[in-house]
């Protein structure tokens, strides 16, 4: 298991979140978790843009630096509109080439869908 986590009270929101679990499903769902072994309330909300980043240890490379708009199903889960059903299986080696030791799956949120924006209320320029 690799020694990756998460700050928990980060400087910038929506905070990154390392990746748990990915479906061979559709939609897909992926969980998150805050160090590879707890899940952690990524505190995200629909029509969050996000990338992907999944190392080649942990396989399921055709996710790889994929960007897409998520769904909220829970507190460390959410679903995008794609067909993982044929990709590769996912999951985070119990000991890990040294290589890839601190090299861990991880939701980077990239912005968001403009018709769902919740924060942008007025401008203050």
């Amino acid at each position: 298991m690799s020694k990756c986590y998460v700050v928990d009270n980060p400087a910038y929101y929506p905070a990154m979140r390392l990746i748990l679990t990915i479906t061979n499903t559709y939609p897909v769902t992926v969980t998150t978790t805050l160090d590879n072994a707890i899940a952690g309330n990524h505190n995200y909300t629909s029509g969050l843009i996000v990338r992907i980043q999944i190392p080649v240890i942990c396989g399921m490379q055709e996710l790889d630096n994929f960007v897409g708009e998520i769904t909220v199903t829970g507190p460390t889960t959410f679903t995008m509109d794609i067909d993982t059903a044929k990709f590769g299986l996912f999951a985070i080696p119990a000991v890990p080439f040294p290589v890839w030791a601190d090299t861990c799956a991880q939701v980077l949120p990239v912005g968001e869908n403009n018709s769902m924006l919740t924060e942008a209320i007025r401008n203050i320029l």
